[in-house]
């Protein structure tokens, strides 16, 4: 099956833990990746103005996919899911921070270009209104269905 790996926000200013950065590094190599960071700049995203809160204008990913698009907002760029769909993948595999948030927002803008958002469960910490992910866990299963967990993959 074709797949590719795409790694939401884990990033300094989201605070990962360390589980979840080395879950997802025992996947890197084994198939295509692509991670988001969020950047910064209030003249595309009101973070400061609305939340009062935003990320470091200057963030780095914590992990080394083979592709790294930077994101002002929630959702992944244009670019990111045209990229993504050059791969012409089965599904795209989903894992980061924030399951509630910035991952089902990317899952919203894979859906809506044609593809097959599958969540990797146990490799996505939600935000601070559920730091477990769970809700963001049965949003997704209620919104995409797709599920899957690392040992499931590591199967394949």
């Amino acid at each position: 099956m074709r797949q590719v790996l795409l790694i939401i926000d884990v990033q300094p200013s989201f605070n990962p833990p360390e589980w979840l950065v080395s879950g997802i590094n025992a996947l890197l190599g084994q198939l295509p990746s692509v991670a988001t960071v969020e950047r910064h700049d209030e003249s595309q995203t009101p973070f400061a103005r609305q939340l009062g809160w935003q990320p470091a204008a200057d963030d780095h990913s914590l992990v080394a996919a083979d592709r790294i698009f930077i994101k002002h907002g929630y959702a992944p760029t244009p670019e990111t899911i045209a990229y993504l769909r050059s791969l012409a993948p089965e599904r795209v595999l989903i894992c980061g921070i924030q399951t509630d948030t910035c991952v089902l927002a990317a899952g919203f803008a894979l859906f809506d270009a044609g593809l097959q958002p599958t969540l990797i469960t146990d490799l996505t910490v939600g935000s601070s209104l559920d730091r477990s992910g769970q809700l963001g866990v049965r949003l997704w299963q209620h919104h995409f269905k797709h599920l899957t967990t690392s040992a499931e993959l590591t199967l394949l």
